[in-house]
């Protein structure tokens, strides 16, 4: 008992939600492992001294949230939590996952100067054929890979890139904080894939295994085509979360989400 952290019955938030977040923040922390079973509603309800129903409630959320599962007659288990990030946010992977505790790694796997098929040369308003930078790299959040990334800038810009330790750092950091451009908005289209042979060697996946890809065109605070990439991320273990309003305060003019739709 003494171990654990004591609910507020007195609060305005109600039991079953203080319980869901103290239940979370353990799954999250790995104090309940993955995978591992979880204490009975019973023994949890004698651990936080609630009721039953209340406890369901909670086990009944967490479980509509993707991290707990039941197995009918033996009990409740953890699952494999996925790492998300607020995609209403402009953000690198690093920069978001860091805030909420994951650590982030790279692994730069090449670095080379192409010249820019159609559909790279449209999206960062240059001439076909114009030498580009392309820069793929596989990121890993707490030593596990999670995405690949294929990223194409100017040759300008890529010669910059290229001077940077994008080992450690994201590129949006790179682009704002040493070669002084103010990043400004990005239009995303997502969709899904299969994994074919680049994506199950570099994301440790099974061939035809669900991936999710994202396609993020990227502006200067001056509307400038500045950065296009192609996101792979892992199915089972990352989500893209974004809040979405009825009548949204800045809903007169904004930008587009989504990218022109054309054949690749």
């Amino acid at each position: 008992m003494s171990t654990h952290e004591k609910l507020a019955p007195f609060s305005a938030i109600p039991l079953y939600s203080q319980l869901k977040e103290l239940l979370r923040t353990r799954i999250l922390d790995g104090s309940y492992a993955s995978h591992s079973q979880m204490p009975s509603e019973n023994e949890l309800g004698k651990i936080y001294n609630v009721s039953r129903i209340t406890v369901r409630q909670a086990l009944n959320d967490l479980q509509k949230e993707g991290l707990i599962f039941k197995i009918h007659g033996k009990g409740t288990f953890v699952a494999k939590p996925k790492a998300f990030q607020n995609v209403s946010r402009l953000q690198g992977l690093a920069e978001a996952m860091s805030q909420m505790g994951y650590e982030v790694i790279n692994q730069l796997q090449s670095f080379k100067f192409i010249p820019a098929n159609s559909i790279i040369a449209e999206r960062l308003k240059i001439a076909e054929g114009e030498e580009i930078a392309e820069i793929k790299r596989v990121r890993l959040i707490n030593r596990e890979p999670v995405s690949l990334e294929i990223t194409y800038v100017s040759k300008n810009l890529g010669k910059q890139l290229e001077k940077a330790d994008l080992a450690t750092r994201d590129i949006f950091i790179i682009i704002e904080n040493d070669c002084g451009i103010a990043l400004g908005h990005a239009n995303l289209a997502i969709d899904a894939v299969l994994a074919e042979a680049d994506l199950t060697k570099a994301l440790r996946v099974e061939e035809g295994s669900p991936i999710m890809r994202i396609e993020r065109l990227t502006h200067a605070a001056d509307g400038t085509p500045l950065d296009f990439e192609y996101l792979y991320y892992r199915g089972d273990a990352f989500q893209y979360r974004l809040r979405i309003d009825r009548h949204g305060a800045n809903s007169q003019g904004s930008e587009p989400l989504m990218l022109p739709n054309e054949e690749q």
